[in-house]
């Protein structure tokens, strides 16, 4: 590591510490030529998947733009940023554990829907919609019966709210 002050190559660590939610290692180092002080960041590079574009253009992963388009399918609805940035998590943790240089777009598509699906249901249905392209209520009624008879089959976390009033989850139930 140059000294950014002097440009010595040879500096010493003084401190080491955990940053970035665990994510990165903090350095204070000091030069050994004009003793200045300054500190460094140390992260792991990982490489995420290429993505594959329905037409067939390929472009770098982004995890901003993954949770951006999570956070807008849960706009106004009740659940917090660290829940949908540990899903957003979990979805590059999948990725980068496939070992993948690329991925169609539409497999991270059936991730986040899978994400969403756990997160909160209405925030399903709007991601679905416009992933699936709905082209009418129909659609959205098939959409919603597959989420129905899915929540029939695993027991529905306390904290889910119902799709639709009047909704009654199996745990919920009388």
């Amino acid at each position: 590591m140059h000294c950014p002050f002097c440009g010595h190559t040879e500096t010493k660590v003084i401190d080491s510490r955990l940053a970035g939610e665990g994510r990165q290692i903090r350095r204070r180092r000091e030069c050994l030529a004009c003793t200045e002080r300054f500190t460094t960041f140390e992260a792991a590079e990982l490489l995420l998947p290429t993505v594959v574009k329905g037409d067939r253009s390929r472009e770098p992963f982004d995890e901003k733009k993954l949770l951006a388009g999570m956070l807008k399918a849960l706009e106004k609805r009740p659940v917090s940023r660290e829940a949908t940035e540990a899903a957003a998590a979990r979805i590059c943790h999948k990725l980068l554990s496939l070992g993948e240089r690329e991925i169609d777009s539409r497999a991270i598509g059936d991730l986040v829907m899978e994400e969403l699906r756990h997160l909160d249901e209405v925030a399903y249905v709007r991601f679905a919609s416009v992933y699936r392209s709905f082209q009418d209520v129909d659609a959205f009624r098939t959409e919603i019966d597959q989420l129905r008879r899915h929540r029939r089959r695993r027991e529905t976390s306390k904290d889910q709210l119902p799709l639709l009033p009047g909704d009654v989850t199996d745990d919920k139930k009388p």
